[in-house]
């Protein structure tokens, strides 16, 4: 990594934004590789969609277009595949007939379990390289970024 700061002052926000860009670039080559190491891999749009539907269960097609940037016609041929692969199905609306549900089905659950577990299998193997000291701290810079970026 690129950017250190070896002074007793804490750094700014511009260089903690270059290295937590720098750490972001290297965790999604991580995690494109659990992806591509997949039997079924996955287009980087479908895990996004599939992603959204696993936390947000029974969207419409206009809401899933909303949360992944895209356009409606987009997604539905996004999600025409994945529904022939079997991780999506299509419901009728509960509002409208011609409305429809999407939902994560059983096999893309397993899928996203599968994936998860690769991407925490190879975090783990970086992590296990830190001290205790730098894992907690880790962590706990972690937890407030999280907060801080939840009101964003």
């Amino acid at each position: 990594m690129g950017v250190v700061n070896r002074s007793a002052e804490p750094p700014g926000a511009e260089t903690v934004a270059a290295v937590v860009t720098e750490t972001a670039e290297l965790l999604e080559i991580m995690f494109e590789r659990a992806r591509e190491a997949s039997p079924r891999p996955l287009s980087t749009s479908q895990v996004r969609a599939v992603v959204a539907l696993d936390h947000h269960d029974g969207l419409n097609l206009r809401a899933l277009a909303e949360l992944l940037g895209s356009t409606p016609p987009l997604v539905s041929r996004l999600c025409d595949r994945l529904e022939a692969v079997g991780f999506v199905d299509r419901l009728p609306g509960t509002h409208s007939r011609r409305e429809l549900t999407l939902r994560l089905s059983d096999r893309g659950r397993a899928y996203l379990r599968d994936l998860r577990a690769r991407r925490r299998e190879s975090l783990e193997s970086v992590l296990e390289k830190l001290s205790p000291e730098a894992k907690a701290a880790l962590a706990a810079g972690l937890r407030e970024f999280r907060e801080a970026a939840a009101e964003f």
